[in-house]
């Protein structure tokens, strides 16, 4: 089968006030403001859609003191979908920003690494450093919504259709997997939590939550490996993306931008750093 052309979107729904040390495993020896968005991402093509990921909401924003600007899910109506009619989500791990809001979906089915819902439901969890990314009702639902056949398993990288696919990467959450998704300017690929911002990736520092930071490191090479260059890698927390990329309309001017067309700029990349340090 052909592979298709999608609509790529990502959707600011949160932020939060943050520093530079927050971002890099060691701190920064320049510390300073850094904030972090939280986003949804969309594809589209042939009257399909795929949504990735599926944020948090308001209780979950006030708990964990985070700025929320709007419900991912309902944002998706300026698009003309409805959640209820949504058919596939792919879950890039079981974090709370980006597992939320899964019962919004009563008629998807939801494809996950296996190896995230085990460790998510495993011995790991007694440790507080771990478990504090997960919100633990997410996870029974996770869970249940298993029993009701809801959820597709994978072990390591598959085609979830033509011209999308999802990639094993680890480090930051044991089944964190990554998107690659074949747009009109190319392969994107949507990195996720393998690099929440691109001076993550670019300076070779992994994020601070952390399970091995081997394979994150690893991540930040698989990521290029996937991509015909990094202006194709798509970060998952920085909000340079807001900047770098148009919004698909004035309505969604600050709310959404198209990812399926080249940034407006030039991000930070691996060779600035190479130069500078």
């Amino acid at each position: 089968m052909a592979e298709q052309e999608y609509e790529l979107f990502a959707i600011r729904y949160a932020t939060r006030d943050a520093r530079r040390s927050d971002h890099f495993i060691g701190g920064d020896p320049h510390d300073g403001p850094m904030p972090m968005d939280y986003f949804m991402w969309l594809a589209r093509a042939g009257g399909r859609t795929f949504v990735i990921d599926t944020g948090f909401n308001a209780e979950v924003s006030a708990r964990r003191k985070r700025t929320f600007l709007r419900c991912p899910v309902a944002t998706l109506g300026a698009f003309g979908i409805d959640a209820g009619a949504v058919q596939d989500v792919i879950l890039t791990h079981l974090h709370y920003d980006h597992a939320g809001n899964f019962d919004r979906f009563p008629n998807a089915r939801f494809h996950l690494q296996e190896r995230e819902l085990a460790y998510a439901t495993g011995r790991f969890m007694r440790y507080p450093r771990l478990s504090h990314s997960f919100e633990v009702e997410d996870i029974c639902g996770i869970v249940r919504l298993n029993y009701a056949r809801r959820v597709l398993f994978y072990n390591g990288d598959a085609e979830i259709a033509p011209g999308l696919t999802i990639h094993a990467a680890g480090g930051h959450s044991a089944g964190l997997q990554f998107v690659r998704v074949r747009t009109r300017r190319g392969f994107v690929v949507l990195a996720s939590d393998v690099s929440h911002f691109y001076e993550n990736m670019a300076s070779g520092r992994p994020f601070t939550t952390a399970l091995h930071i081997g394979e994150m490191l690893e991540g930040f090479e698989k990521l290029i490996a996937l991509a015909p260059d990094e202006s194709h890698i798509v970060p998952g927390h920085d909000p340079l993306v807001m900047k770098l990329y148009p919004a698909p309309s004035p309505a969604l001017e600050g709310i959404a931008v198209r990812l399926d067309v080249p940034p407006l700029g030039a991000a930070p990349v691996r060779a600035d750093f190479l130069q500078r340090h």
